[in-house]
């Protein structure tokens, strides 16, 4: 028992019989037995649970199936929660806060007598915060993401949560759909606990957080109120304990050959283009080397195999009872890398022999894919010196190749009062270019890059356009739109100089996406001040550490100082 409690990182706490480990130990009894002190692994469970987050109202009920593992295989349950984000709720956006979740749970994790961390995510930012803050920690930590709703049906076709706002909303300015039509949808839209059910972000990043290794294999997609959920996340509570034992860590389980495979999963599913973000910040917090340009080389050449909304037809229900990601990724399992892990030690690869397609309408095979070609597109050019990214499979064919004139708006504020007009100087071949909307600009990045199309064209039956933004877009969004602009025009880039009439030159198979303008008027010209910082400029609190400090898109928007690991070591202790 001795020797167990010296490997413990929780007995540098409780272990010994002088004033602060007493203190330590006689502040937690509180339900705990006497033996939870004798070298037990201590447990977090990092819970984002929250009423104002309600696609993480029910982790709750999967925390308490997870404690049952724990104490099952010996080890002590303790609840944390941690700060959590709600996508729909919190304004100006998410975005700006993702860094804060994951520097407050990386503080957490560290400042505790803890062994290892459970990590309860399930909207869009949650995860991709948990799995940074583990990262910087590297403590023992597995993921169990809270599931995407079931499907709900209005009028008896069912619906996209995120998906169909947008189509449905646009109807609306078209004329072709009653408001109230769209207000009764409302009730049907939500149906059940869980996250979006089309391959939003939400559901990204819970199969991302697969794909790299950080679950157990097999738990991504199971829909929120499935009892298998629970089922699961007590045997990740078992999990746990064993990988603490092994000391089983997220940098031995997150490696390069991890993230390419995360890259492989997300051209299969069709997933968001917000993971590239996500993904090149968690590998920030690694020291691993992942570029933007590793999304395009690796996952330019994978079929898209999932035919579910945005880019398809079904949601993420379906997906599940057609065999779920394994299924997906036995399709294309030559083109993973055999060497990477997964929390339980053995090789991702492993664990998808046994898996098997039981819809072919919702998971294609490797000889019908859904598209060729399912990768998201990194372009770069004069508009985008240090890269953009598009999602083909969300985009209009007839468009992936265009020239047009540059409309342009200095602000979404600017961009929705504009777009209304029946008279803006617009066609269906202009290109609308939203700038102000980066990191620093807006600041935090919004989900406002799939700008609404200007009235008067929807009016005429036009349904997408080419936009370009520094911003981002939901996952459940659709499209011909460019974004994560960089450098941003409020960090200089060149967005900034864009003048409505310029001609855009957007050429995807090229990866190109150019402003035709002689290089030095575009040097010439001057910002424009709107688009370079008018709403960014707080005076305290987060918001101006923020934006002292962010990084650009193409690195994944992290806080410069909180890249690369400090690990789970607390040298000084006072009571």
């Amino acid at each position: 028992m001795t020797e167990r409690m010296g490997k413990r990182r929780s007995q540098r706490w409780y272990a010994g019989t002088d004033r602060n480990s007493y203190i330590h130990r006689a502040w937690m009894r509180r339900g705990l037995p006497d033996d939870a002190f004798d070298g037990r692994p201590h447990v977090a469970i990092a819970n984002t649970a929250s009423a104002l987050v309600p696609c993480n109202m029910h982790l709750g009920d999967i925390s308490r199936s997870v404690a049952n593992g724990i104490w099952e295989a010996g080890g002590v349950p303790l609840d944390l929660p941690v700060m959590s984000l709600g996508e729909t709720q919190v304004r100006p956006t998410a975005m700006l806060w993702r860094n804060l979740a994951a520097m407050a749970a990386e503080e957490l994790f560290r400042a505790n007598p803890i062994d290892g961390v459970v990590l309860l995510g399930g909207c869009d930012k949650t995860i991709p915060a948990l799995l940074m803050a583990a990262a910087s920690v590297d403590l023992p930590a597995v993921v169990v993401p809270g599931g995407p709703m079931l499907t709900g049906h209005f009028q008896g076709e069912p619906l996209g949560c995120g998906t169909d706002v947008w189509r449905l909303s646009e109807e609306v300015r078209a004329g072709t759909l009653d408001p109230l039509v769209f207000a009764a949808s409302e009730s049907s839209m939500i149906r059940s606990p869980g996250h979006c059910n089309t391959m939003g972000t939400a559901s990204t990043m819970a199969i991302m957080a697969e794909a790299l290794g950080m679950t157990m294999p097999g738990t991504a997609g199971i829909p929120a109120p499935d009892s298998r959920l629970l089922e699961r996340a007590q045997a990740t509570g078992r999990l746990i304990v064993d990988m603490i034992d092994a000391d089983r860590r997220p940098s031995q389980v997150m490696t390069k050959a991890s993230f390419l495979n995360a890259i492989v999963t997300l051209a299969a599913v069709g997933g968001s283009t917000n993971a590239v973000v996500h993904l090149l910040a968690i590998a920030g917090r690694l020291g691993v080397d992942l570029s933007l340009d590793d999304f395009d080389r690796t996952g330019s050449g994978v079929p898209l195999l999932v035919d579910l909304q945005p880019a398809g037809r079904h949601l993420m229900d379906d997906l599940f009872r057609a065999g779920g990601l394994l299924a997906v990724l036995r399709e294309v399992q030559d083109m993973l890398d055999p060497g990477a892990i997964t929390v339980t030690g053995k090789p991702f690869v492993d664990h998808l022999a046994d898996a098997r397609i039981w819809d072919s309408e919702v998971i294609r095979s490797r000889a019908e894919p859904l598209l060729g070609e399912g990768g998201i597109a990194v372009l770069r050019g004069s508009l985008a010196p240090d890269g953009a990214v598009i999602k083909p499979a969300a985009a209009s064919a007839h468009l992936l190749q265009h020239r047009g004139r540059a409309m342009v708006f200095d602000s979404i504020e600017d961009a929705t009062r504009r777009l209304a007009d029946p008279d803006l100087d617009v066609d269906e071949d202009s290109v609308l270019v939203l700038r102000g909307c980066g990191p620093k600009g807006y600041p935090g990045m919004p989900e406002v890059a799939n700008l609404p199309l200007p009235a008067k064209l929807l009016a005429r039956g036009v349904r997408d356009m080419v936009r370009i933004c520094d911003g981002r877009m939901s996952g459940t969004a659709y499209g011909t739109v460019v974004l994560h602009v960089a450098p941003e025009a409020a960090a200089g880039g060149p967005m900034g100089r864009v003048q409505t009439g310029d001609m855009i030159v957007l050429d995807v198979p090229a990866r190109r996406l150019d402003v035709d303008v002689p290089t030095d008027e575009l040097a010439r010209r001057s910002p424009a001040r709107d688009a370079v910082g008018a709403f960014a400029n707080p005076t305290r609190g987060w918001e101006r550490l923020y934006i002292d400090h962010v990084r650009q898109a193409d690195t994944g928007a992290d806080l410069d100082f909180l890249v690369g690991r400090s690990g789970h070591d607390v040298a000084r202790e006072s009571h």
